[in-house]
């Protein structure tokens, strides 16, 4: 038969750190709403707003529900983190670069 898993470390979070961060994703997944649907804002300034909401909603995601963290535990998982989004930055950012490129040199405009 199969052992039942009994020991618990820290890596997992409590109750209240679950209800913190839902809370707090409602929150900012309201607010991404209200600074859309309300049109209070510049188109600019709603998709700098919505960007930086989304940018925040990440942190919290990633602290509250999957318990990334700064501590010796966790240092492998943050390297492999940080490196992935590394690469989806230069990956992204080379793409928009090469496709503006493109666009200006085969005079489009």
């Amino acid at each position: 038969m199969a052992q039942a898993h009994t020991t618990h470390d820290g890596s997992h979070g409590s109750y209240q750190s679950y209800i913190i961060g839902f809370v707090l994703a409602v929150v900012l997944t309201v607010a991404s709403f209200a600074a859309v649907m309300t049109h209070a804002l510049a188109p600019g300034m709603a998709l700098a707003a919505l960007g930086v909401l989304a940018v925040v909603q990440i942190v919290v995601h990633l602290v509250f529900f999957l318990h990334l963290n700064t501590s010796n535990e966790q240092s492998w998982n943050l390297m492999c983190f940080i490196f992935a989004a590394a690469s989806v930055v230069i990956i992204v950012g080379g793409t928009l670069f090469i496709m503006h490129d493109t666009a200006i040199n085969m005079m489009s405009r």
